[in-house]
């Protein structure tokens, strides 16, 4: 089983890589890599934990996650199909002093939004049809559409994944640790989880883990439990399901009612009933 660190499997001539992931699932299993991701979803849709935060990706998105960036894909397995179009460079890749040439300095914008991985949010048209050209084009023209894409994700509107950055990377054995711990959380939120529980499956004392998790995504495990829960009920939420605020609250986790009410509110400014009429509008 893979584990932190992941290296892309690009030729080593190569100076970046284009990839398609075409399964019923993406790579599920923490990771991170040298390499800066520039990705559109062409298929699927999902959780998607980058860095301390939790976000949702689906079809049409366009991702970019920065360099030694941990994260992870977690896809519903109730579609049928993900697709992924998605190019790996770093910035030294064509050389040391390339992005730093003057006729490249617009893009300084692009790697500084990538250290936090970020989606685009507008001009995601423009981008997708470049995205699109370079499934069968020479590794000359996937160059010129891949400066293409940084200089439009320059300039674009766009979110941020994560709003911390662990400063060191992982070894191989914290890389380890810190897999496990997300994916039995994400197997596993929609259950009761309890500090030991979590700690055994880290292999530490209940004390040290929450000082580890705390040191790497600057949050509390149970922040991070929380939020991974609470993403899961917006969704439901939004789907407009037949099912109750209190069915929702516990098939997302929350055993009490209250304790979700008073978590959602705390975390989306609103309560639930108050967000099912905001996304109905």
């Amino acid at each position: 089983m893979k584990v932190l660190p992941f290296k892309i499997p690009k030729p080593h001539q190569d100076a970046f890589y284009f990839q398609i992931d075409d399964d019923l699932i993406f790579y599920d299993k923490l990771h991170q890599h040298e390499e800066i991701q520039l990705s559109y979803i062409v298929e699927g849709q999902g959780k998607l934990v980058v860095g301390d935060s939790i976000n949702y990706y689906a079809q049409g998105d366009i991702l970019v996650i920065g360099s030694h960036l941990p994260h992870v894909f977690k896809s519903d397995y109730n579609i049928s199909r993900s697709r992924m179009f998605t190019l790996f460079f770093t910035k030294n890749s064509f050389g040391t002093d390339f992005f730093e040439l003057e006729e490249l300095k617009e893009l300084q914008q692009f790697f500084n939004r990538s250290k936090h991985g970020f989606k685009v949010i507008s001009e995601r048209k423009q981008l997708e049809t470049l995205f699109l050209e370079l499934e069968k084009p020479s590794k000359l023209s996937q160059l010129l559409i891949l400066l293409q894409l940084l200089k439009i994700a320059s300039t674009v509107e766009y979110k941020s994944l994560s709003s911390f950055i662990y400063g060191k990377k992982y070894s191989d054995n914290e890389g380890k640790r810190m897999r496990n711990v997300f994916e039995y959380t994400m197997n596993n939120f929609n259950k009761e989880i309890s500090l030991q529980a979590i700690s055994e499956i880290a292999n530490m004392t209940k004390n040290a883990f929450c000082k580890y998790f705390k040191k790497r995504t600057n949050k509390t495990y149970i922040q991070f439990l929380n939020e991974l829960r609470l993403e899961h009920a917006c969704k439901l939420l939004q789907n407009k399901s037949e099912s109750s605020i209190a069915e929702i609250a516990e098939a997302s986790g929350f055993s009490n009612i209250s304790n979700f009410n008073r978590q959602f509110k705390s975390a989306l400014g609103m309560t639930p009933l108050a967000y099912i009429k905001s996304t109905a509008k």
